[in-house]
Protein backbone atom coordinates (compact mmCIF):
# COMPACT_ATOMS: atom_id res chain seq x y z
CA UNK A 1 0.00 0.00 0.00
CA UNK A 2 0.97 3.80 -0.84
CA UNK A 3 1.26 5.82 2.41
CA UNK A 4 -2.07 7.46 1.69
CA UNK A 5 -3.71 4.25 1.99
CA UNK A 6 -1.43 3.46 5.45
CA UNK A 7 -2.48 6.74 6.73
CA UNK A 8 -6.42 5.98 6.03
CA UNK A 9 -6.14 2.14 7.59
CA UNK A 10 -3.98 3.26 10.47
CA UNK A 11 -5.73 6.99 11.58
CA UNK A 12 -2.26 8.55 11.50
CA UNK A 13 -1.72 11.28 9.45
CA UNK A 14 0.56 11.37 6.64
CA UNK A 15 2.71 13.99 8.17
CA UNK A 16 3.08 12.04 11.31
CA UNK A 17 4.03 8.82 9.53
CA UNK A 18 6.87 10.86 7.86
CA UNK A 19 7.92 12.56 11.31
CA UNK A 20 8.04 8.90 12.71
CA UNK A 21 9.83 7.62 9.20
CA UNK A 22 12.47 10.19 10.61
CA UNK A 23 12.60 9.01 13.89
CA UNK A 24 13.33 5.62 13.41
CA UNK A 25 9.81 4.48 15.22
CA UNK A 26 8.74 3.07 11.96
CA UNK A 27 10.57 1.23 9.64
CA UNK A 28 10.98 2.18 6.19
CA UNK A 29 8.69 0.73 3.66
CA UNK A 30 10.02 -1.06 0.29
CA UNK A 31 11.40 1.22 -2.37
CA UNK A 32 9.18 1.01 -5.41
CA UNK A 33 10.62 4.51 -6.86
CA UNK A 34 12.48 6.93 -6.38
CA UNK A 35 9.91 9.06 -3.97
CA UNK A 36 7.42 6.28 -3.42
CA UNK A 37 7.53 3.26 -0.87
CA UNK A 38 5.08 -0.07 -0.18
CA UNK A 39 3.68 -0.68 3.21
CA UNK A 40 2.23 -3.45 4.65
CA UNK A 41 -0.12 -4.63 7.61
CA UNK A 42 3.29 -4.50 9.32
CA UNK A 43 3.48 -0.87 9.53
CA UNK A 44 -0.35 -0.65 10.66
CA UNK A 45 0.27 -2.72 13.20
CA UNK A 46 3.64 -1.01 14.38
CA UNK A 47 1.54 2.58 13.75
CA UNK A 48 -1.03 1.77 16.12
CA UNK A 49 1.35 0.81 18.31
CA UNK A 50 3.70 4.32 18.34
CA UNK A 51 0.27 6.51 18.95
CA UNK A 52 -0.55 3.87 21.42
CA UNK A 53 3.03 4.54 23.63
CA UNK A 54 2.76 8.20 22.80
CA UNK A 55 -1.01 9.34 23.06
CA UNK A 56 -2.44 6.67 25.76
CA UNK A 57 1.21 6.11 27.56
CA UNK A 58 2.48 9.62 27.64
CA UNK A 59 6.04 8.43 26.52
CA UNK A 60 8.27 11.03 24.25
CA UNK A 61 9.38 10.43 21.17
CA UNK A 62 12.49 9.42 22.57
CA UNK A 63 11.40 6.92 25.57
CA UNK A 64 9.10 5.21 22.46
CA UNK A 65 12.28 4.51 20.26
CA UNK A 66 13.72 2.53 23.14
CA UNK A 67 10.79 0.56 24.26
CA UNK A 68 10.38 -0.52 19.99
CA UNK A 69 14.21 -1.17 19.99
CA UNK A 70 12.98 -4.11 22.66
CA UNK A 71 10.36 -4.84 20.73
CA UNK A 72 12.57 -5.53 17.54
CA UNK A 73 16.03 -7.25 18.76
CA UNK A 74 15.39 -10.83 18.12
CA UNK A 75 17.63 -11.79 20.44
CA UNK A 76 16.76 -9.63 23.29
CA UNK A 77 14.85 -12.64 25.93
CA UNK A 78 10.99 -11.94 26.90
CA UNK A 79 12.54 -11.17 30.32
CA UNK A 80 14.79 -8.70 29.71
CA UNK A 81 12.44 -6.88 26.94
CA UNK A 82 10.10 -6.47 30.17
CA UNK A 83 12.70 -5.40 32.21
CA UNK A 84 13.89 -2.62 29.07
CA UNK A 85 10.02 -1.49 28.87
CA UNK A 86 9.95 -1.27 32.70
CA UNK A 87 13.66 0.69 33.00
CA UNK A 88 12.83 3.12 30.09
CA UNK A 89 9.38 4.24 30.83
CA UNK A 90 9.78 4.27 34.86
CA UNK A 91 10.25 7.59 36.60
CA UNK A 92 13.17 7.42 38.30
CA UNK A 93 12.74 8.98 42.08
CA UNK A 94 15.24 11.80 43.13
CA UNK A 95 17.04 10.22 46.02
CA UNK A 96 17.38 12.44 49.03
CA UNK A 97 19.76 14.58 49.52
CA UNK A 98 20.49 13.69 53.82
CA UNK A 99 21.76 10.04 53.32
CA UNK A 100 20.63 9.82 57.07
CA UNK A 101 17.81 10.11 56.37
CA UNK A 102 15.26 7.93 58.93
CA UNK A 103 11.94 8.05 56.61
CA UNK A 104 14.02 6.94 53.69
CA UNK A 105 15.92 4.32 55.93
CA UNK A 106 12.66 2.87 57.31
CA UNK A 107 11.23 2.63 53.79
CA UNK A 108 13.81 0.72 52.30
CA UNK A 109 13.91 -1.41 55.55
CA UNK A 110 9.52 -1.58 54.48
CA UNK A 111 9.70 -2.59 50.92
CA UNK A 112 12.82 -4.89 51.84
CA UNK A 113 10.31 -6.40 54.45
CA UNK A 114 7.62 -7.14 51.48
CA UNK A 115 9.89 -8.22 49.55
CA UNK A 116 10.99 -10.98 51.81
CA UNK A 117 7.71 -11.83 53.05
CA UNK A 118 6.23 -12.43 49.17
CA UNK A 119 9.10 -13.99 48.01
CA UNK A 120 9.59 -11.37 45.23
CA UNK A 121 12.78 -12.33 43.37
CA UNK A 122 13.23 -8.43 42.12
CA UNK A 123 16.49 -6.16 42.32
CA UNK A 124 16.37 -2.98 44.03
CA UNK A 125 18.41 -1.68 40.52
CA UNK A 126 14.65 -1.92 39.23
CA UNK A 127 13.96 1.82 38.92
CA UNK A 128 10.23 1.09 40.66
CA UNK A 129 12.27 -0.05 43.84
CA UNK A 130 13.34 3.58 44.07
CA UNK A 131 10.32 5.31 43.52
CA UNK A 132 8.40 2.33 45.99
CA UNK A 133 11.22 3.84 48.21
CA UNK A 134 10.42 7.06 47.94
CA UNK A 135 6.41 7.13 47.68
CA UNK A 136 6.87 5.20 51.50
CA UNK A 137 9.13 7.81 52.99
CA UNK A 138 6.82 10.76 51.50
CA UNK A 139 3.82 8.92 53.78
CA UNK A 140 6.22 8.22 56.47
CA UNK A 141 7.31 12.56 56.76
CA UNK A 142 3.27 13.16 56.28
CA UNK A 143 2.30 11.16 58.80
CA UNK A 144 0.05 9.03 56.53
CA UNK A 145 0.39 6.12 58.46
CA UNK A 146 -3.09 4.68 57.44
CA UNK A 147 -1.56 4.79 54.18
CA UNK A 148 1.86 3.45 54.65
CA UNK A 149 0.27 0.24 56.21
CA UNK A 150 -1.82 -0.53 53.09
CA UNK A 151 1.62 -1.80 51.70
CA UNK A 152 0.58 -5.37 51.80
CA UNK A 153 -2.57 -4.80 50.13
CA UNK A 154 -1.07 -3.17 47.38
CA UNK A 155 1.65 -5.72 46.80
CA UNK A 156 -1.34 -8.75 46.64
CA UNK A 157 -3.30 -7.33 44.39
CA UNK A 158 -0.78 -6.06 41.98
CA UNK A 159 1.25 -9.63 42.06
CA UNK A 160 -1.90 -10.62 40.84
CA UNK A 161 -2.72 -8.53 38.00
CA UNK A 162 0.72 -9.19 36.71
CA UNK A 163 0.60 -12.56 36.78
CA UNK A 164 -2.18 -12.76 34.93
CA UNK A 165 -0.79 -9.80 32.53
CA UNK A 166 2.48 -12.07 32.28
CA UNK A 167 0.76 -15.53 31.60
CA UNK A 168 -1.41 -13.76 29.07
CA UNK A 169 1.08 -12.75 26.68
CA UNK A 170 3.50 -15.46 27.52
CA UNK A 171 -0.14 -17.39 25.75
CA UNK A 172 -0.27 -15.80 22.79
CA UNK A 173 3.19 -18.35 21.75
CA UNK A 174 4.91 -15.86 18.68
CA UNK A 175 7.57 -14.19 20.35
CA UNK A 176 7.02 -10.55 18.43
CA UNK A 177 3.29 -10.58 19.73
CA UNK A 178 4.40 -12.17 23.04
CA UNK A 179 6.85 -8.71 23.21
CA UNK A 180 4.70 -6.44 21.64
CA UNK A 181 1.93 -7.46 24.51
CA UNK A 182 4.71 -6.72 27.21
CA UNK A 183 5.89 -3.73 26.03
CA UNK A 184 2.79 -2.14 25.51
CA UNK A 185 1.45 -3.53 28.19
CA UNK A 186 3.59 -2.17 31.10
CA UNK A 187 2.84 1.29 29.63
CA UNK A 188 -0.71 1.18 28.69
CA UNK A 189 -1.64 -1.06 32.35
CA UNK A 190 0.12 1.38 34.55
CA UNK A 191 -2.75 4.17 32.96
CA UNK A 192 -5.49 1.63 33.01
CA UNK A 193 -5.19 0.77 36.15
CA UNK A 194 -4.89 4.06 37.66
CA UNK A 195 -8.04 4.89 35.69
CA UNK A 196 -9.64 2.16 37.20
CA UNK A 197 -8.70 2.88 41.01
CA UNK A 198 -10.26 6.06 40.71
CA UNK A 199 -13.17 4.81 39.31
CA UNK A 200 -13.46 2.52 42.44
CA UNK A 201 -12.13 5.15 44.92
CA UNK A 202 -15.48 7.11 43.99
CA UNK A 203 -17.65 4.27 44.13
CA UNK A 204 -16.34 3.52 47.45
CA UNK A 205 -16.47 7.07 48.22
CA UNK A 206 -19.83 7.05 47.78
CA UNK A 207 -20.89 3.65 49.42
CA UNK A 208 -19.04 5.17 52.63
CA UNK A 209 -19.10 8.79 52.52
CA UNK A 210 -22.87 8.81 51.10
CA UNK A 211 -23.54 11.41 48.24
CA UNK A 212 -23.73 10.75 44.19
CA UNK A 213 -21.43 9.76 41.46
CA UNK A 214 -20.37 12.39 39.30
CA UNK A 215 -21.18 14.67 42.09
CA UNK A 216 -17.89 16.35 41.88
CA UNK A 217 -16.63 15.61 38.75
CA UNK A 218 -19.64 18.58 37.03
CA UNK A 219 -21.61 15.85 35.65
Amino acid sequence: MRVGELSRRSGVSVASIKYYLREGLLPPGERTGPNQAAYDDGHVRRLRMVRALIDVGGLSVAATRGVLAAVDDPEVPLHEALGRAQATTTPRHAEDADPDDEARAGAEQALADLVADRGWAVSPANPAWSTAVGVIATYTRLGDDDLARQLGLYAEAMEGVARREVAAVVERGDRARTVEGAVVGTVLGDTLLAALRRLAQEHCSVQLLGGRAGADTGD
